[in-house]
């Protein structure tokens, strides 16, 4: 069955607000969202407060880094900066992992998810250079050290860094990836509404390695208007046919959308009868809250 969680969200201005909307929609989980102020790792960090709310609700946690994270800056200061956000996130969640093991599926590894930061580019007259393209062999020298760091950080303790994708990756991304992916300390993300909009230009790179999924971001979405973040049911996906491969996978599922609202009918979408009689998903929703 899979399990399902929400993101934090922005009209909850504390953690209990989350933890409360979560336990009384049924769901399993939060993924914490870095890009926060009032997640950042320093406050992370503290464990005992976070556990202490999730052992009264029976959930537990994943986290999602700041999304400027850029581990393969030119500038050694800001890259170690991130190097140094991430090794100490991985230790809150080696402190977070009984929470796991306890309300959660311990065959999953808990996730660290990050996005992939395309750096800069120069405009020239009739295209744009991508500085990481031109200087490719030092960026990719940069994902080779990170990987190695993540190896010592993570060791065998049952986290991963998923990799999600967003506005589509550029090619040197998918040979940094197809590297990272070469440590078991690696996995992916699918966000099934930002391929939408990209018109699924990353599906055949994440088909190739689904062997490697181990999350999804769950949202509706449309390609022409280009909309995501939207209530399971108000846009174009085939939501079915993802939450199947979720399952066949056990990986586990963001409701990713980014309102309160949005959220609690992307749960009630998941109850529809239309929805549990279809033999194929009804035991995703099981997954999901009682009936």
């Amino acid at each position: 069955m899979i399990q399902f969680g929400m993101p934090t969200l922005i009209e909850n201005s504390t953690l209990e607000d989350n933890v409360a909307l979560c336990q009384s929609l049924g769901l399993k989980f939060i993924e914490l969202n870095m890009n926060f102020p009032e997640y950042q790792v320093e406050w992370l960090e503290q464990t005992e407060y976070l556990i202490g709310l999730a052992e009264k609700a029976g959930i537990y946690y994943t986290i999602h880094l700041d999304e400027n994270l850029n581990i393969a800056d030119f500038n050694r200061l800001v890259s170690g900066a991130y190097l140094e956000t991430v090794r100490r996130s991985v230790e809150v969640l080696k402190k977070l992992l009984p929470l796991r093991d306890r309300y959660g599926d311990p065959a999953q590894p808990l996730t660290l998810n990050m996005h992939m930061h395309h750096g800069i580019y120069i405009t020239l007259p009739d295209m744009k250079v991508q500085m990481y393209d031109r200087d490719f062999d030092t960026y990719l020298k940069s994902f080779r050290s990170f990987r190695e760091w993540c190896e010592r950080w993570i060791g065998n303790s049952g986290i991963r860094i998923v990799v999600e994708n967003t506005d589509g990756f550029r090619r040197y991304e998918e040979k940094a990836i197809e590297m990272l992916l070469e440590s078991p300390c690696f996995g992916l993300t699918w966000d099934i509404g930002h391929s939408k909009t990209t018109g699924e230009k990353d599906v055949p790179f994440i088909l190739e390695h689904q062997d490697r999924l181990l999350h999804f971001h769950i949202h509706d979405g449309s390609e022409n208007p280009a909309k995501n973040h939207l209530a399971l049911g108000d846009g174009e996906i085939d939501l079915a046919e993802r939450l199947r491969l979720a399952e066949s996978l056990n990986a586990r599922c963001v409701l990713e959308t980014k309102t309160i609202e949005a959220l609690k009918k992307s749960v009630q979408w998941l109850e529809k009868d239309n929805y549990k009689n279809d033999l194929r998903t009804y035991r995703y929703i099981k997954g999901c809250r009682p009936f």
